[in-house]
């Protein structure tokens, strides 16, 4: 994630300086790589979100007791896997849509791009079922 973040401001600042000064000259590619950072940061971050148990949890209800709470947890977890089956799904397509693609610009190879959103549905399905483990040993205890 840091990684992303770190490559990120290298495209970014080359697009500033070279839009404002004529220091360097305006390339193009530096959009696109930059997009292309920018989706790979939020489906990491999403997948680190999900593991820690923060990206799709909104506090709603009081602090409840421990198997009531770990009854809500699979609930939520539920829907949860029903988005990351989604992802799975889809993106699997999106990847075979993009399979003989390339960008426009930097000629970077699509499937590479488009493999994220696959990638973040099955991690997320790795997570959750942890989460679905512990909540479920909470309720039998």
């Amino acid at each position: 994630m840091a990684a992303t973040v770190a490559i990120l401001i290298v495209p970014v600042t080359l697009q500033v300086i070279s839009r404002y000064t004529a220091l360097i000259p305006s390339w193009i590619w530096t959009e696109e790589l930059s997009r292309f950072l920018f989706i790979w940061m939020i489906m990491l971050g999403a997948m680190i979100g999900v593991r820690e148990g923060s990206h799709f949890v909104v506090d709603v209800l009081p602090d409840l007791p421990p198997r009531p709470n770990a009854f809500l947890q699979i609930v939520t977890n539920l829907l949860v896997l029903v988005f990351a089956l989604v992802f799975i799904w889809w993106g699997i397509e999106f990847v075979r849509f993009g399979w003989d693609q390339l960008s426009e610009l930097a000629e970077l190879p699509m499937p590479w791009i488009f493999l994220a959103w696959p990638l973040a549905g099955a991690t997320w399905v790795l997570f959750l079922g942890e989460s679905f483990i512990d909540s479920w040993r909470v309720l039998r205890a």
